[in-house]
């Protein structure tokens, strides 16, 4: 098949940091070019890639994310060559709009990134019929049962880039987000501090909402016990993954998806995670991790991590949440619709 990624405009392919649909993007590109297909990704000044390659704009930069005029030219560029390929997948916001407008064109196939509110609800209703919409988890996709699912894929990752830790592991908790409420790294400090063990804490607070809370609520709770680390390679976070004692992801809100759950499990260290959003879909309650409900239950739960196989952690990302699994998933996906609008032709 002739395959169009369409990436946002923001980031380069594959980030060299924070960038999770970035790295999904990716991963998919260089799967279906294994596969024999034929791909062309649509990404940042700056992506490479085993695909075809376009960038339709020069480096954007990470300060204007969301920012709408370069997303539509972006876009806008994309489009303009829909008439070349059997499907186009879109990862963009504005996107699957103008793809809803293509009339005879090819497929769109739109994953859905972010979580469902009042807007995204309102958006998808107008365009739902037009395009192929993908869940990347049933607790996204439970989350607005009126709109019309093409399938529900997991994200993957490479699990050559995560290595599997060695043991002993050393008495430290890792955390991994950015500095939102509904992150809750007020409650990683919480949690470590009552346990008596230090925390890494790898945050991202680049944008000016994310600072003004990291400095009003967060940076008064720091003791010398805890480690804030910045700008970390992939290398030294894989390193944290592989060493540490477990996980902490005491989240407040119904993430989709929570993709560094996966990429700790894949290194061996068990995830201790309250049950909100697909926390309860990745974490295997008392065999990849512990979920409970509560602060005191959190604390509690780090007492026994001791007893979680990291082979078994490793385990149920190999079978469940791999590159090459999304990649398959997807093809079997891109292949259905392309001979369904190849048959209605």
């Amino acid at each position: 098949m002739r395959v169009a990624e369409i990436a946002p405009p923001w980031l380069p392919v594959p980030p060299s940091g924070y960038g999770g649909i970035e790295m999904v993007v990716d991963l998919l590109a260089r799967g279906l070019e294994r596969e024999g297909h034929d791909v062309t990704l649509f990404a940042s000044d700056g992506s490479e890639s085993t695909a075809r390659v376009v960038t339709p704009l020069p480096a954007v930069g990470a300060d204007q994310i969301g920012a709408a005029m370069p997303e539509a030219h972006h876009v806008a560029v994309a489009y303009q060559h829909a008439h070349e390929f059997d499907v186009i997948h879109d990862h963009t916001t504005v996107g699957p709009a103008v793809g809803a407008l293509l009339g005879d064109g090819p497929p769109v196939v739109h994953t859905l990134h972010g979580p469902w509110n009042e807007s995204a609800r309102g958006y998808y209703a107008a365009i739902d019929p037009h395009i192929h919409l993908v869940a990347i988890s049933e607790t996204q996709r439970r989350a607005n049962s009126d709109a019309r699912y093409a399938a529900t894929i997991p994200n993957g990752i490479d699990l050559d880039a995560y290595p599997l830790g060695t043991e002993p592991r050393e008495d430290f908790l890792v955390y991994i987000a950015r500095a939102t409420p509904d992150k809750a790294p007020d409650l990683a400090l919480e949690i470590a501090h009552r346990a008596g063990l230090p925390l890494k804490l790898v945050v991202k607070r680049s944008d000016t909402d994310e600072q003004r809370y990291w400095e009003r609520e967060i940076e008064p709770l720091l003791q010398d016990s805890d480690e804030v680390l910045k700008d970390l390679s992939h290398e030294a976070k894989v390193d944290l993954l592989r060493r540490g004692r477990a996980f902490i992801f005491p989240i407040r809100w119904e993430e989709p998806f929570g993709l560094v759950m996966v990429e700790a499990m894949a290194c061996g260290m068990p995830v201790v995670a309250t049950p909100r959003g697909a926390a309860t879909e990745l974490v295997d309650d008392g065999t990849t991790g512990f979920l409970r409900p509560d602060t005191d239950g959190l604390v509690e739960a780090l007492a026994g991590t001791d007893r979680i196989d990291p082979g078994a952690c490793r385990a149920r990302v190999e079978a469940e949440f791999s590159a090459s699994t999304m990649a398959r998933r997807y093809e079997g996906l891109f292949a259905t619709l392309a001979t369904r609008v190849g048959a209605a032709r």
